[in-house]
C-alpha cells in the first residue's frame, strides 16, 4: 500500500478570543513567561485557564491524501478550511494531533504569503525558489515560464508592495505552479484573479495533477472543485462532516449548506417589490408538491397572488429563473417572451402556473426565483423561493446517465455517420 503524501491524525486548533499578548518589559519577565508556557498550555487543554473564551477552529480532523491525488476542501465560511491549510503549511502549530507531509511543499494561501513586499517580483521569484530548495540555476531555467504565465513582465523589477492584488496573486501562483513542489496547497486566493486567469490556473492545476503531484485545493467555487478534484472533504464547524467522491460530497454539502448569501436573499424581497405573491409551490408530473424530481421529468412552478389594498392586475405576468447552487443562473422564462397573455381584465387574486415539460437539468441542487408582473412592469419577486434537487436518471435510455460535471443542462442530440474510404483503409492495413 502506498505511503500517503499527507496524513492528518486527530488534528485540532484552539484559539483564545479577546486576549492580547502583553509585552515583556525586561529579560526577567520574558524568561518567567517562557518558563510558564507549558503550564499555561496544560491549563488551556484542560479548560482550567483564566476564563478567556476559547474557540476550536478545528477539532479531531483526520484524513489521508495519496501521492498524485487532488483533494478538494469545501465548507461554509468559518468551517476551518484556511486554518487547516495554515497548519499543513507550518504557518501555525496545531493544539492537538499531528499532520505529516512527505515531500517538498508549495503553498498559496492568501495575498502576500511567502513574498517580501520590499523586494521586486524578480527577487521574490528567486527567494521563493530558494525557500523550496532549488538552486539558482534551476530557478533560472523556469524563470521565463513563470514570468510568461504571470503576465507581469513589465513590472518585474518593481517592488511587489506596489502590485495590485490581482498581479500579486498571478505571480504567486505562477511561482508555486512552476517550481514543481511535490505537494501544492491552494486556498481561495484564486478568487482574486479575473475569470480568464482563474481558467488558466485551473488548466495548470489539471496538468500538474496529471504529472502525479499532490494538490489540496480549498475553494467556494464548487464547479472548479468538481472539475479538478478526485476526492472532496467537507468541513463543518471545524469537524469533518464527510469525505469521499467529489460529486457525492458536493451534492451532500449543497443539500445541507446552501451558502449564507443565498439564504439571506431568499428571506427578503428587494426594496422595490410589492408583497403581492402569497404562496409558491413546485409540483411534479402528477401535480403534487415536491422538492426533488429525476432528471428529464416534468415539473411545474405555481404562484398565488393577491392585490388587497392595491390596484388590480390587468395582464398578470409570471417569470421563473432557475439557479444551480454551484454555478448561478442557468435558465429562465416568463410569459412575456413565450407570448402567453391571459386576458382576464382587472384581477385582484389568482394563480399562475409555469409548466416545464422537459427541463434538461443535470443532477444537482437548484433554487428558483419567482417573479410577478403586470404587463411590462415587474411588481414582485421572491429570490430563492423554491429549493429543489434534480436526481440522476437514465435520460437517454442507454444505461449511461449524463455526467453531472458537464455543466448544468444535458443535450438531446441526433447523430449521423457517412462512411467514406472504408475499402482503402482495409487495403492499407491489410
Amino acid at each position: 500500500m502506498p505511503v500517503p503524501a499527507i496524513r492528518v491524525e486527530h488534528l485540532g486548533k484552539q484559539y483564545q478570543l479577546g486576549l492580547r499578548e502583553q509585552a515583556r518589559r525586561n529579560f526577567g519577565e520574558a524568561l518567567m513567561h517562557a518558563l510558564g508556557a507549558p503550564l499555561r498550555r496544560l491549563r488551556t487543554l484542560s479548560g482550567t485557564g483564566n476564563g478567556a473564551q476559547r474557540f476550536w477552529a478545528l477539532r479531531d480532523v483526520s484524513f489521508e491524501v495519496q501521492p498524485g491525488e487532488v483533494l478538494g476542501v469545501i465548507g461554509a465560511n468559518g468551517a476551518g478550511k484556511s486554518t487547516l491549510l495554515k497548519i499543513l503549511s507550518r504557518i501555525t502549530e496545531p493544539t492537538t494531533g499531528r499532520a505529516e507531509l512527505r515531500g517538498s511543499v508549495a503553498s498559496l494561501l492568501e495575498v502576500g504569503t511567502g513574498f517580501h513586499p520590499e523586494l521586486t517580483g524578480r527577487e521574490n521569484i528567486y527567494l521563493n525558489g530558494a525557500i523550496l530548495g532549488l538552486t539558482r540555476a534551476e530557478i533560472r531555467r523556469r524563470f521565463d515560464a513563470i514570468v510568461d504565465f504571470a503576465g507581469v513582465e513589465r513590472f518585474l523589477d518593481t517592488p511587489v508592495k506596489r502590485y495590485s492584488s490581482g498581479m500579486y496573486v498571478r505571480l504567486a501562483f505562477a511561482v508555486a505552479a512552476h517550481l514543481e513542489a511535490e505537494i501544492l496547497l491552494i486556498d481561495e486566493v484564486l478568487a482574486v484573479g479575473d475569470t480568464a486567469f482563474q481558467a488558466k490556473c485551473l488548466g495548470t492545476m489539471e496538468r500538474v495533477a496529471r504529472r502525479g503531484r499532490t494538490i489540496v485545493f480549498v475553494s467556494h467555487n464548487l464547479s472548479a472543485v468538481r472539475r479538478l478534484c478526485t476526492r472532496a472533504l467537507v468541513l463543518e464547524q471545524g469537524r469533518v462532516a464527510l469525505t469521499g467522491d467529489t460529486t457525492a460530497a458536493v451534492e451532500e454539502y449543497l443539500a445541507h449548506n446552501l451558502n449564507e448569501e443565498a439564504g439571506q436573499a431568499a428571506a427578503r424581497r428587494p426594496e422595490w417589490a410589492r408583497p403581492l405573491i402569497t404562496a409558491v409551490r413546485m409540483l411534479d408530473a402528477a401535480g403534487r408538491p415536491c422538492t426533488r424530481v429525476a432528471a428529464g421529468e416534468p415539473l411545474s412552478f405555481e404562484l398565488d397572488f393577491a392585490c388587497a389594498g392595491t390596484a388590480p392586475l390587468r395582464a398578470p405576468v409570471m417569470g421563473v429563473v432557475l439557479n444551480r447552487a454551484d454555478v448561478g443562473p442557468v435558465a429562465g422564462v416568463n410569459t412575456r417572451m413565450t407570448g402567453f397573455r391571459p386576458s382576464v381584465g382587472p384581477c385582484r387574486a389568482g394563480t399562475l402556473r409555469c409548466h416545464l415539460p422537459e427541463p434538461r437539468l443535470l443532477p444537482g441542487q437548484y433554487t428558483a426565483d419567482i417573479w410577478l408582473g403586470d404587463g411590462p412592469r415587474d411588481l414582485d419577486v421572491l429570490p430563492g423561493a423554491v429549493r429543489f434537487r434534480i436526481t440522476e436518471a437514465d435520460v437517454y435510455g442507454t444505461g449511461v446517465p449524463p455526467f453531472a460535471n458537464l455543466g448544468s443542462m444535458y443535450l438531446q442530440a441526433r447523430w449521423e455517420f457517412r462512411p467514406g474510404g472504408v475499402e482503402e483503409l482495409i487495403a492499407c492495413h491489410g
